[in-house]
């Protein structure tokens, strides 16, 4: 089939090709025809069938909604546009900016709020208000007493959205006040471990610390803390903030968009890795060694926790900053030597560099924080990367993520079961 531009239709200035259109929208050329059969394009036949013809506005304004459908890097399905991350050349970068520096200069209310709004706003603090507070607290309270952190921010964030009746405004300024509001409910509603800070001076890591161990901080140890979030914002398009952009392309309120970033979250793979790496490093500082621990991992076939990543060649940035900060924490020495150990350890079998989870789980183990504390953190930190791809995404389409499934059935007519 040839793919030409017609030369004698009206307006044929602003007809493309297939390939031009391809071109345009940064997809295949059959890509293009699975627009045409959605709805998403439509074309004209070329004077005598020879190929299709397609309104240049009309794809220009495709691509501006971001519907590219080519597979994505690193192995991914999806590919969607979004001006939140960028990892490049082992570097993670929020709207451009290295979140290394980020996280050394400002905290995570500041970056939050920076990343949803394109403005700084130093010593910006997040209140919790008093109605949907109190709902996420008797949710919470009604809970087993068995039940884990992320239980109880699951049922806080339901019982938050319960308590706001303007919950289905989806403009700006009600999506940020949402926020602003949500991620405090979150850390508030958890129930106290240790002495409580002041809530209505204290920045949210101060007010978060007291609910993930009973030990006193130290300022090294909430700089750690209060980085650990802001590095964990966003991660480009995770499983997690892949079921968020989901849920907002359905328009379902902020809310509904956390709710289904928390049921991504809960897994092993994910959110969770953070607890596995804590377990191993307790192991380790139990049976003086990292050899033994790893050759059990390897032995047993399992992956070694806190060692790769799949975006990264070397070392992720995340890790290194956190690193960094905790050398600075008197009591992570032990915890700190552990993983570097378990790390050159690993590194005479393969080469895997330390992730993020394990430079968490130092942080964690170093605090007297529980095995789940990481995954808490990860937690509350990314909700504020799942508001702001939601507020992306509520600028786009309604539902234009709806791929086709492969049917690979039996093929009709079956006979009645």
């Amino acid at each position: 089939m040839a793919d030409q531009k017609t030369q004698g239709d009206e307006g044929d200035e602003r007809r493309l090709s297939t390939r031009e259109a391809a071109e345009r929208l940064g997809v295949k050329p059959e890509t293009v025809y699975a627009y045409v059969s959605r709805g998403q394009l439509t074309s004209r036949r070329n004077p005598g069938g020879r190929g299709s013809t397609f309104d240049a506005a009309e794809v220009d304004a495709l691509a501006r909604r971001g519907a590219r459908r080519e597979p994505a890097a690193h192995g991914g399905d999806l590919a969607i546009r979004t001006g939140i991350t960028l990892i490049d050349q082992g570097r993670c970068y929020y709207r451009g900016v290295d979140t290394s520096e980020l996280a050394a200069r400002y905290g995570y209310e500041e970056v939050a709020d920076w990343l949803w709004t394109g403005v700084l706003r130093p010593g910006v603090r997040f209140a919790a208000p008093d109605d949907a507070l109190a709902a996420a607290r008797r949710a919470v309270g009604a809970l087993p007493p068995h039940s884990g952190p992320m239980d109880r921010l699951r049922v806080a964030v339901v019982a938050a959205a319960s308590a706001d009746p303007l919950r289905f405004d989806l403009s700006e300024d009600a999506v940020l006040g949402t926020a602003r509001a949500l991620i405090p409910v979150l850390v508030d509603a958890l129930p106290h471990l240790g002495v409580p800070a002041d809530h209505t001076s204290a920045p949210l890591p101060r007010r978060l610390w007291s609910r993930l161990t009973p030990e006193r901080p130290d300022e090294p140890s909430l700089r750690a803390l209060d980085a650990a979030l802001t590095l964990l914002i966003d991660h480009d398009l995770a499983a997690s903030t892949l079921a968020a952009r989901v849920a907002a392309s359905a328009r379902a309120h902020p809310y509904a968009v956390v709710s289904a970033g928390f049921g991504a979250l809960d897994g092993p793979l994910h959110g969770a890795a953070s607890g596995l790496a804590h377990r191993m490093l307790l192991e380790v500082l139990e049976r003086g060694t990292a050899a033994a621990v790893v050759a059990d991992h390897l032995r047993a076939g399992r992956r070694v926790p806190g060692l790769g990543h799949r975006v990264y060649q070397g070392e992720d940035p995340r890790a290194r900053a956190l690193f960094r900060l905790l050398e600075d924490v008197p009591q992570a020495g032990p915890v700190l030597r552990a993983a570097r150990e378990v790390a050159a350890t690993a590194a005479r079998h393969t080469a895997l560099h330390a992730n993020v989870d394990l430079a968490l789980a130092v942080l964690t183990v170093s605090a007297g924080m529980t095995p789940e504390a990481g995954e808490t953190v990860f937690a509350v930190a990314r909700t504020a990367g799942w508001i702001a791809h939601a507020l992306e995404e509520y600028e786009e389409r309604p539902l234009r993520m709806r791929p086709s499934g492969h049917y690979q059935g039996a093929r009709p007519p079956q006979p009645m079961p």
